[in-house]
């Protein structure tokens, strides 16, 4: 087998140690997610991912399921600034990210505008029921979550950092719903699955919400604690054949490239852009440290590929009559492309 390079540098010590840090710091998150939210591991693992990743999330589940619950108590464990939006039909932009208003100069009697900032001046921000919402609306996120800031009039206004978009969303009730664009998905690192409980879990939320049962919450990382991890991540060593993985899957998926397989070019109408690829390799890395490696594998890749990808893949209208669903297209993908083996970096 041909050697095996890095596209980074090897690990600081001081960054194995923040590494090493951050494992306890997860193990410890959990215990505190528990105490509020039955189950989920895997949405879990997923959000933390996304955050450590400097990235947004998309969380889809029917209601009920504790998706605002866990990330406003996920807000709690970090120590971070949190802002709920309620997304309805008659939501504007102003409404999201401020406004400026008019106000007399009590000293001078001269009238100036002043900047009231909006909901979306915090670290995180859950978007209920994102699709709610007309374009327009939808539309103001999309500056905040690729440029960290907002434009009003002639003025930039940059957001607090660290700066997380969490948007919810309902899968079964389509009646007076706004689609989001696909620019819009792209901007998003995770398309998160919220599945239901296990018969067990039920139990146990049953018992928990209906007794006098009340969780104390206590803070393991704070906003610069997270900003740190952040860099952290950056600088986890991937070897080229993981990049080559990562980027073989992602150009699998378009239909019109050498590379697809005959079920992608059948039942695929537009694959996975560039940024499946980036946010392969990132989410691969955060994963990597959150279970306390210095490097990420090919396996961290296949364990992160439904969520980067599921909603970068449009399937066409035969697949979709077939019942064939983009988790299938992608499961497939997995299954077809078998990485050769990880060796130690």
């Amino acid at each position: 087998m041909a050697e095996i390079t890095t596209t980074d540098q090897e690990l600081e010590s001081s960054d194995k140690e923040i590494i090493r840090e951050l494992q306890d710091a997860y193990a410890s998150m959990k215990e505190q997610l528990d105490l509020v939210v039955v189950g989920q591991e895997e949405v879990i693992e997923q959000l933390l991912i996304s955050i450590f990743c400097r990235s947004h999330a998309l969380l889809v589940g029917v209601p009920g399921l504790a998706k605002t619950l866990l990330i406003s108590t996920l807000s709690e464990v970090l120590d971070l600034s949190f802002k709920r939006i309620q997304f309805t039909p008659d939501l504007m932009p102003a409404d999201i990210t401020g406004t400026e208003v008019l106000e007399e100069d009590m000293s001078t009697g001269k009238r100036i505008f002043k900047f009231v900032k909006g909901p979306i001046f915090a670290n995180m921000i859950l978007a209920d029921e994102i699709n709610r919402t007309p374009p327009k609306t939808q539309a103001a996120l999309l500056e905040a979550m690729q440029e960290h800031h907002v434009t009003i009039g002639d003025e930039t206004y940059p957001l607090p950092d660290p700066f997380f978009v969490l948007a919810t969303q309902n899968p079964i009730e389509q009646e007076g719903t706004y689609p989001l664009p696909e620019a819009q998905l792209d901007r998003f690192m995770f398309n998160i699955r919220v599945n239901y409980p296990t018969a067990p879990e039920e139990e146990a939320i049953i018992k928990r919400v209906t007794g006098t049962y009340r969780a104390n919450i206590t803070k393991q990382l704070d906003g610069d604690a997270v900003a740190r991890l952040q860099k952290v991540v950056r600088r986890v060593p991937v070897a080229d054949h993981v990049v080559a993985y990562a980027s073989q899957i992602t150009r699998a998926s378009r239909p019109r490239e050498d590379e697809a397989p005959d079920f992608v070019r059948e039942m695929v109408s537009w694959g996975a852009g560039p940024r499946a690829g980036i946010y392969l390799i990132l989410a691969a890395k955060a994963r990597a440290i959150l279970q306390g490696r210095f490097h990420a594998t090919t396996a961290d890749v296949r364990a992160v590929a439904l969520p980067v990808l599921r909603h970068r893949v449009l399937t066409t209208f035969n697949a979709e009559a077939a019942g064939v669903t983009s988790d299938d297209i992608v499961e497939r993908l997995v299954e077809q492309f078998q990485p050769k083996a990880d060796l130690e970096v």
